[in-house]
């Protein structure tokens, strides 16, 4: 069993509307115009280990608001709870995470306001983030002939990610910089202030494009199409696959990108640019939302159908 699955069975027990049927990773109160998620980070899945509690820290908390962010919405308050045992709530260790705390909430303009503390012998984070908002930019609300965008460059966390497990050997200073944009992801703040301004559906990159574009088409008769070359990619990633260092189709979809993936109609095409520019902010337009039930991918002009959906799933067997 997987974890779309178990979200499967909870649908049948949650009635509360603002639940939304769970097809979104938050719960929307509108009567109150509040916005709230959870997630949990567990040492060895998440991330790999605790030897730099500064940097998972930053990972965690990013990963968590970006939930957030992505329907429009500034996280306000978040609940912290942290796991772990005697050698990871060693002094220097708490040091670090309050320093990295310190730096998110200014960055982020949010406010630790409670949470609880645990024994285990590995570590693990859970994190409850809330916000106020009148409204949100749902998941499923695309529409046929919607543009599809992505903010920020895809691929680096991946890169990142196996450069931890020291499956790539590369110069000391892009090792700095793809580990860096795996805990430290480039979130799309300020930008997605705008969101409400175009985005008909939108979500965070978590578990990879071509999963999350699942995800954000739903139940809807309608499929996608992707323009693989017009995937946003960093220089540095683009210095890799020159050099052979990688292969690309195995860092691109992997997940763990925290951008926003988000569609439009065509004639905010302006409007996006301009808002792109304001907040210099990088927003790729990558395809588009077609009638047909089935995904393709476009290389060079011809398509191909999607069959196999790389990502990251939870698999609980």
């Amino acid at each position: 069993m997987n974890e779309l699955e178990i979200i499967n069975y909870l649908k049948k027990m949650i009635k509360h509307k603002g639940a939304l049927n769970l097809n979104d990773d938050v719960f929307f109160d509108k009567k109150n115009s509040l916005i709230a998620t959870i997630d949990t980070f567990n040492e060895n899945i998440h991330y790999l280990n605790f030897k730099d509690p500064y940097l998972v820290t930053k990972k965690v908390i990013r990963s968590s608001i970006s939930d957030l962010i992505c329907k429009g919405a500034n996280p306000k308050y978040l609940l912290l709870s942290f796991s772990g045992s005697k050698k990871h709530f060693k002094q220097k260790n708490i040091q670090l995470i309050i320093k990295s705390l310190r730096e998110e909430q200014r960055k982020y303009k949010f406010s630790i306001v409670g949470g609880d503390t645990t024994s285990s012998s590995v570590s693990s984070f859970s994190i409850c983030s809330f916000g106020y908002s009148n409204k949100i930019i749902k998941r499923n609300n695309c529409l046929v002939n919607d543009d599809i965008y992505i903010t920020g460059n895809l691929g680096d966390a991946s890169v990142g990610l196996n450069i931890l497990k020291n499956k790539i050997k590369i110069s000391s200073k892009l090792k700095k910089y793809f580990i860096d944009q795996y805990f430290k992801p480039n979130l799309a703040f300020g930008f997605h202030n705008e969101l409400f301004r175009f985005a008909n559906s939108s979500m965070d990159l978590s578990d990879g494009l071509l999963l999350d574009l699942k995800k954000l088409i739903g139940n809807k008769k309608i499929g996608f199409i992707i323009e693989y070359d017009s995937i946003p990619k960093s220089i540095y990633l683009k210095l890799l696959i020159k050099q052979k260092k990688i292969s690309l189709n195995r860092c691109l979809f992997n997940g763990d990108d925290f951008q926003i993936l988000f569609t439009a109609k065509i004639k905010h095409r302006s409007i996006i640019y301009n808002a792109s520019k304001k907040w210099n902010q990088k927003v790729t337009r990558i395809g588009c939302i077609k009638k047909n039930t089935s995904n393709y991918m476009k290389f060079q002009n011809k398509l191909k159908k999607i069959n196999h959906y790389q990502g990251y799933i939870h698999n609980f067997n």
